[in-house]
């Protein structure tokens, strides 16, 4: 059977997608989110915002992109001191990562600043600050030398907590079909065991830094304590009427 599969083209997906990259369409997340949404994608690794602002899917469970401190690609740069910000230019590929911005800068420094579309190309020097995310953050971290918050450190500092950023989410029943399951938990344990070929084929990207990356910053396990995690985050994003209700997340093995 061929499944409808969609996937973002950054390098920490690499890992989940290891050998069926011909059967994965790739997208920016909210694309990627908006083509699930109306079923034209069977499958997708999208982001954790829109399991929780949609009770309609199921969530392929031992399998996400995460992080339990430092994800070093997902980050707000800035050029004044964070709890004096009045504007944010965000990358609004990410849903995801833009909702965990608003309820950190709430949390923790009380503030709501004014978020608005970060152009295309734009320098810090534009901006008061700006959120990037995937491969255009490593890219900047590694050329620039601002001041950098770390979302996935900000949140563990604040929960205690891992991060969940994205998850294999499916047309209700979807995962049913055990030949999806197995398709995608098989391609996360290829990548996991391919890893250097994953890190060598990489040309962008100091090889050092992306080994580093894979093994210690992002982690591809969805377990009890990223489950935590997604409570947590749906819980404060309820409370702040960033996402409409709570609702039970549907996790199959």
């Amino acid at each position: 059977m061929t499944w409808r599969i969609g996937s973002v083209p950054y390098l920490n997906v690499r890992p989940l997608i290891y050998g069926i990259e011909d059967q994965v369409v790739q997208c920016e997340p909210a694309r990627l989110a908006d083509f699930l949404y109306r079923g034209q994608f069977d499958v997708g690794m999208v982001p954790i915002a829109e399991v929780l602002l949609h009770d309609r899917y199921d969530v392929l469970d031992n399998v996400a992109i995460a992080s339990n401190g430092a994800v070093q690609s997902v980050l707000l740069f800035h050029r004044e001191p964070i709890a004096n910000l009045k504007r944010v230019a965000v990358d609004t590929a990410s849903r995801t990562s833009v909702m965990l911005l608003r309820v950190l800068l709430k949390a923790v420094y009380h503030i709501e600043p004014e978020f608005y579309a970060r152009p295309g190309g734009a320098k810090l020097s534009d901006h008061e600050a700006m959120l990037l995310i995937g491969d255009n953050a490593i890219w900047y971290s590694q050329r620039e030398s601002a001041g950098a918050l770390d979302l996935g450190a900000a949140w563990c500092e604040l929960t205690g907590l891992p991060f969940v950023y994205a998850v294999w989410a499916g047309q209700r029943g979807i995962f049913a079909d055990a030949g999806l399951r197995r398709l995608l938990l098989a391609a996360k344990a290829n990548g996991l065991a391919h890893l250097d070929e994953i890190v060598q084929d990489a040309l962008d990207v100091a090889p050092e830094f992306l080994r580093q990356y894979y093994t210690q910053a992002v982690r591809f396990d969805l377990g009890a304590a990223e489950k935590d995690g997604v409570r947590r985050f749906q819980q404060l994003a309820v409370e702040m009427g960033l996402v409409p209700a709570s609702h039970d997340l549907r996790y199959v093995a």
